[in-house]
């Protein structure tokens, strides 16, 4: 099985950080950020879990990068892969869809380690 880090970053931030694979979900997921009530939330609460995950398309963009991980893993080298998922901010959506792929990948047996990069700070005042 593979060794994978995933990193959850927001582009408002800094620059993406080096992987194998970026995933931007900046412009196709909805933000949680521009509901009042959940903008100063993070991921680690379940309003903006939920948030996240209802929106259109996230599953099926966890299960592709699921699969892409996989393609990755399945080459010659035995090194690493990295993962790094972003958004606007980093406390949202990119924190989010970065646990549910970390789920999945260990549910398949792969040893995952996750790091969100921007999680702890400030909203990003737009």
């Amino acid at each position: 099985m593979a060794v994978v880090e995933i990193v959850s970053f927001g582009y408002l931030h800094d620059a993406p950080p080096s992987a194998h694979l970026t995933v931007d979900l900046r412009h196709h997921f909805r933000d949680p950020h521009v509901s009042p009530e959940l903008r100063h939330m993070t991921a680690d609460d379940e309003p903006v879990r939920a948030a996240v995950l209802a929106t259109p398309g996230i599953t099926d963009l966890v299960t592709a990068t699921a699969a892409a991980v996989l393609a990755f893993a399945s080459g010659p080298s035995a090194a690493s892969v990295t993962v790094a998922d972003g958004c606007a901010g980093g406390r949202h959506r990119a924190p989010t869809f970065a646990n549910v792929l970390a789920e999945r990948l260990t549910a398949a047996g792969h040893r995952v380690s996750v790091r969100h990069r921007d999680l702890g700070k400030d909203v990003v005042e737009r």
